[in-house]
């Protein structure tokens, strides 16, 4: 009898706490828990291809000469496809953009001035040695090393998903924005990074969606222009007179412009047989 006397005491306390509770915390309390919903990921389709082209370029427009856009790469929708190459193209489009430039400066000669090795070796031996791409085979083979291992860095972090989740950005294959790079300081980098790779110094932060969109776009027609200016300085050192208004601009280069090690570098593996096998 005690026991069922204390059953009906706890049960009307219980009845008269959720009668005096808010009513919000009293029906959470009442309700089974519901399941987390998740956001759809939003995808862009070929509508948004063509809208995107009329606002890069009105005169040409959308413009498609190969069927990559309606392909499905790798068994993935047709919109984790145009996801793929709308990153593709940002990313080349910045790294023709530095290209460009770099290929300027170092053809003028503006190098640092200080040693670029522990050894002594300076910029400007480097700078010494001719063009962009014959002081590209200049480097010391370390120095060459370091420079891909930290790209490759790069392009693992670009990819991983916890370290775009930690910057609130998704996978741009899974409904992520195209062109987007990771906060460095929020991946858990385990030695203090000052500045961020992307937007160092915070100059996108209080700027409207609208005005991003536009220099979006303003770097897409860029990045596109950059592209085409590289591969042409490319190909007027490798095989002079193939740009006509490059004439006598751009120092010749007999290297191998598609490959990442040169002579200098035959110690490494497989560098050797790679020379060989080159037809220039």
């Amino acid at each position: 009898r005690q026991q069922a006397v204390k059953t009906i005491i706890a049960q009307e306390m219980s009845l008269s706490l959720l009668s005096s509770a808010p009513v919000g915390f009293a029906a959470a309390l009442l309700r089974a828990p519901a399941a987390a919903r998740s956001t759809p990921p939003v995808m862009e389709t070929i509508d948004d291809l063509k809208s995107l082209a009329v606002k890069a370029n009105p005169v040409v427009g959308y413009w498609n000469p190969t069927p990559l856009a309606d392909m499905g790469f790798w068994g993935q929708s047709q919109e984790a496809t145009i996801g793929f190459l709308r990153h593709a193209e940002l990313k080349h489009g910045r790294v023709a953009m530095a290209a460009f430039v770099g290929f300027c400066l170092q053809s003028n000669g503006v190098h640092f001035p200080w040693a670029c090795t522990l050894e002594g070796t300076t910029f400007g031996d480097i700078a010494a040695a001719g063009g962009p791409a014959a002081q590209w085979d200049a480097l010391p083979t370390n120095a060459k090393l370091q420079i891909l291992l930290l790209i490759g860095f790069f392009e693992l972090l670009s990819e991983n998903t916890y370290a775009l989740a930690q910057s609130g950005q998704k996978h741009y294959m899974r409904g992520g924005k195209p062109g987007v790079f990771p906060s460095l300081k929020k991946v858990g980098i385990p030695v203090p990074v000052p500045l961020d790779l992307w937007d160092p110094f915070g100059f996108t932060a209080k700027m409207s969606q609208e005005k991003k969109d536009a220099k979006l776009v303003t770097e897409l027609n860029n990045g596109r222009a950059a592209m085409l200016g590289i591969m042409g300085f490319v190909a007027a050192s490798k095989v002079p007179g193939s740009v006509p208004a490059l004439d006598g601009l751009i120092a010749p280069y007999s290297g191998e412009v598609m490959a990442p090690f040169s002579a200098g570098d035959s110690a490494l593996p497989f560098v050797e047989g790679m020379l060989k096998a080159s037809p220039f």
